[in-house]
């Protein structure tokens, strides 16, 4: 039995105890991971094609380890101008195991949530009488309303390899600013945008928090300089 299933962002056909290499997954060695995205699947003669994905299909597997591809060498010239740049890049992987491929039935598990402990129960207070509510009202010097604060988001694209799509998952996740990222771990932001869309599961992030924290500060040469030693906002 095999099938094709979306992983990270990309398509793979896979078999029961076959090992893949995928896009970085925001999950640690030795993990257990499931995917649903399963577009096909063969068993014999008998094909079955989602629509786009299969109902019920999932494939199980487990995150063996982590490591970055070979390197590719990115040139870059431009003719009669003098300008040539040469970068390296080493795309970051993990090696996974497919454990299981279940055709149908299957039910994706769901994080379970902490429990809302239930509020006390406010007393109800007494009516006081109209004549003193009128007394404590007109003692009572009027209130002023305070002024709104206009929250704006900070253009968290500055971060090198933060596109309109991150920035959007993470303005979604509360982390507006370029001083909330700075606190955020880089396995958090990684989770936050893996739940936003498998397309982003491959992004790394390790350097997310060390820029937003230059660019809170203000030190924008300092950032200028870390972030031309970077590529995609990975570390060279």
């Amino acid at each position: 039995m095999y099938a094709i299933v979306e992983i990270a962002g990309q398509q793979f056909k896979v078999a029961k105890d076959q090992k893949v290499f995928v896009n970085r997954l925001a999950s640690e060695e030795g993990d257990k991971v499931e995917f649903d995205s399963v577009l096909l699947l063969g068993d014999g003669d008998n094909i079955t094609v989602g629509a786009p994905a299969i109902d019920g299909a999932l494939i199980g597997a487990k995150v063996l380890r982590h490591l970055k591809g070979g390197k590719v060498i990115v040139f870059k010239k431009k003719r009669r101008k003098g300008y040539q740049v040469k970068n390296g890049h080493r795309q970051a992987l993990s090696e996974i195991v497919i454990e299981s491929i279940v055709g149908s039935g299957a039910k994706k598990a769901k994080k379970e949530e902490p429990k809302k402990k239930a509020a006390p129960k406010k007393e109800a207070k007494k009516a006081a009488p109209k004549a003193e509510t009128k007394k404590a009202e007109a003692k009572a010097p009027a209130k002023k309303a305070a002024p709104k604060k206009s929250a704006k988001a900070d253009d968290l694209k500055k971060i090198e390899g933060v596109g309109p799509k991150a920035m959007e998952a993470m303005v979604a996740a509360g982390l507006d600013t370029f001083a909330k990222v700075a606190k955020a771990k880089p396995e958090k932001l990684a989770e936050i945008l893996t739940e936003a869309s498998s397309r982003m599961a491959h992004l790394v992030t390790d350097t997310w928090p060390k820029q937003a924290k230059l660019a809170a500060d203000g030190k924008w040469e300092e950032l200028q300089e870390l972030q031309d030693k970077l590529d995609g906002g990975v570390e060279k």
